[in-house]
């Protein structure tokens, strides 16, 4: 499964990328996560369908203990190549 994720709230300088690559990690999800200019976090995520299920339910939550999702975004049928591990991408 495939998925893509916009995320916005207290997304940034609370550890939510870190905490996002750690939960990704601890599942089986690869993908990037990456700071938007706006304020958001942008999220591709792939791997086994229960564990990106899994995966987004956590980040709906926040991975951070500091931080808290507002509202989100998801597109199911993203037209990214598949990763083959998890990195925070720093721009």
């Amino acid at each position: 499964m495939k998925i893509s994720m916009i995320v916005h709230g207290r997304v940034q300088g609370v550890a939510f990328r870190y905490m996002t690559k750690i939960v990704a990690d601890e599942l089986g999800v690869y993908g990037i996560v990456r700071n938007l200019d706006d304020g958001g976090v942008y999220i591709e995520a792939n791997g086994d369908k229960l564990a990106v299920q899994q995966f987004i339910e956590e980040v709906k939550k926040s991975p951070a203990p500091m931080g808290n999702v507002t509202n989100y975004s998801i597109d199911f049928e993203p037209s990214f190549k598949e990763h083959h591990k998890f990195n925070v991408v720093y721009s």
